[in-house]
This record gives structure tokens, sequence and C-alpha cells, in this order.
């Protein structure tokens, strides 16, 4: 048996059994799925804040997901208080072997300049869309819930929710 998730049109649907002999695929609304099957909303990865001393400061922020790692850079310190709210630049995607790295990038390559890693842990998808995405942190540094709300283009703002 498969087990996996669909986005459609912003609706969530689980993929609940897809035999391996027929096309035969059942879908229910996440909501339906009754409580002796897997929770599927709660999808979680690996989460990184790497402080990149680059040309200006900033902190590269990246959630693992969709196989990549999904970045954004924050040109101030990741929020850890609520309130707060940071400009998040949405960024090429970098590979997941990327979640390690530190170290110096070389003078004459893009993004030349020292990588730290800032915090790192895990972290619980809680809803996603093409304009927000929540989730809950838990690192060394970042703990709790945040939000990711774009607002234009790949301008998206990074906050800290109130519990």
């Amino acid at each position: 048996m498969h087990i996996g998730i669909l986005e459609v049109k912003a609706h969530s649907f689980a993929i609940l059994q897809r035999s391996s002999t027929t096309e035969a695929v059942i879908y229910r609304p996440r909501g339906s799925i009754q409580s002796s099957e897997p929770n599927m909303s709660a999808a979680s990865g690996r989460f990184v804040i790497q402080k990149h001393q680059a040309t200006h400061l900033h902190y590269d922020f990246r959630l693992e997901m969709d196989n990549v790692l999904k970045s954004w850079a924050v040109p101030k310190e990741p929020p850890t208080q609520p309130g707060l709210r940071r400009l998040a630049v949405q960024v090429e995607d970098h590979e997941l072997n990327y979640i390690d790295f530190e170290g110096t990038i070389p003078k004459g390559e893009y993004g030349a300049g020292t990588v730290d890693i800032w915090d790192k842990g895990t972290y619980t998808l809680l809803s996603r869309s093409d304009k927000i995405i929540e989730f809950s942190l838990n690192g060394s540094r970042l703990k709790g819930n945040y939000a990711l709300v774009n607002f234009k283009e790949n301008n998206w703002l990074l906050l800290k929710k109130k519990t």
C-alpha cells in the first residue's frame, strides 16, 4: 500500500490506497480520515538557519520540503519573540545535502563569504498554501509556531506567532 498527500486547488486529500496492479486510487478529504489511519496532516522535516556573512550579513532560512530545501534570505536575525516580523526573500531551492553546510565560500563564487549554522532542528508543517506556510519549529534557538506570509512575488514575512 502506498500512502501520500495530494494537494488539489488548496484542498488537501489523502491518498489512502494505491495498488501496484491497478490504477485505482482512493481519495478522501483529510478531515474524513478516521483515527485508526495515519495522521496525514502532520508532515514534518528538518530546518536550518545559516548565518551568512556575504556582501551583507543575512540569514538563510531553509525548510526541507518537496525533496529540496526551500530557501529564504532573511536580512535581519530571525524573530525569537511574537510580534516581530522579518522580511524573507525567497531564493532558489537548494539540495538537501546543503542542510549541514558550514564553511567559507571562496571569493569570486556566488555567495562568497562565511556560512555558520545559527540554528537547526525539526519542524512540523501545520498548513501550506501559495500565500501562507505555517509550521512549528523545534530548534535550539527557535521554538514554537511560525509563519511565512507571501505579500509580493518572492517577498515574504517570517513571523513568530503568539501562543
